[in-house]
């Protein structure tokens, strides 16, 4: 079942010089449910421009992007930000984990925004916490937690809402190895667990080799193929 379909994604921005660049040119994606993507590509290709557009922060020049058959384009500001705090996790290379909130606290603030009860919102953050492992952090701020422990704080963050989707730009990018591949092991089960569509940007080899998919963003295009200077 397809869960995240694109179709023709062209952007382009203006130059310096006033000149169009085009970032993106015809991109074809279909993620489905339970499956893991992770796309790779050389410094530039456009790699976070195309997860923005697939979690509706940005607008393509051109092009379709459809969450469980709901089309981006028919959306206006207020419904694409439902959308996004509904049907769309994000995990960023930062955590942009709030400092002076605990970790239970900073999983259970996007229920409270969509206007969960504290007790149900907090009872989803210790249940998400526990399972990336955080169970015995939950009193702690983000700066008692390590970097790798932040980074899976965010994770559990991105799951509170039961997403249809989970977008991840280089989510590994700012940890040492060994909590790297702890985040690499979590990211492994997400989708199958969680039962729903997951897509990495990642210039890790074994990240991307854990993914059911390899997609090189390349020439603006998707190519289903990791070359070797693609994950430079």
């Amino acid at each position: 079942m397809t869960v995240l379909e694109a179709r023709g994604l062209v952007k382009r921005y203006l130059g310096g010089d006033g000149a169009e660049i085009e970032v993106l040119s015809g991109v074809d994606l279909d993620v489905g449910r339970g499956e893991f993507v992770a796309i790779v590509g050389a410094s530039g290709t456009g790699k976070s421009t195309l997860l923005h557009l697939l979690g509706a922060l940005d607008r393509p020049t051109a092009g379709q992007v459809r969450l469980d058959g709901t089309d981006y384009a028919g959306l206006g500001p207020d419904a694409l930000a439902a959308l996004r705090n509904r049907k769309v996790g994000f995990v960023f290379q930062f955590h942009h984990l709030l400092r002076d909130f605990t970790a239970l606290e900073n999983v259970a603030m996007p229920l409270l925004i969509a206007g969960e009860g504290r007790r149900a919102a907090e009872a989803r953050a210790r249940e998400l916490l526990g399972a990336v492992g955080l169970g015995g952090r939950l009193a702690h701020l983000p700066p008692q937690l390590s970097g790798g422990e932040q980074q899976r704080a965010a994770v559990a963050r991105a799951l509170a809402a039961g997403p249809r989707v989970l977008l991840a730009d280089e989510p590994t990018g700012n940890l040492d190895q060994a909590h790297g591949d702890q985040l690499h092991e979590l990211f492994a089960g997400l989708a199958a667990d969680y039962q729903m569509a997951v897509v990495v940007v990642t210039h890790n080899r074994g990240f991307a080799a854990r993914a059911d998919r390899i997609l090189t963003l390349e020439g603006g295009r998707l190519l289903p193929r990791a070359g070797a200077e693609a994950m430079a």
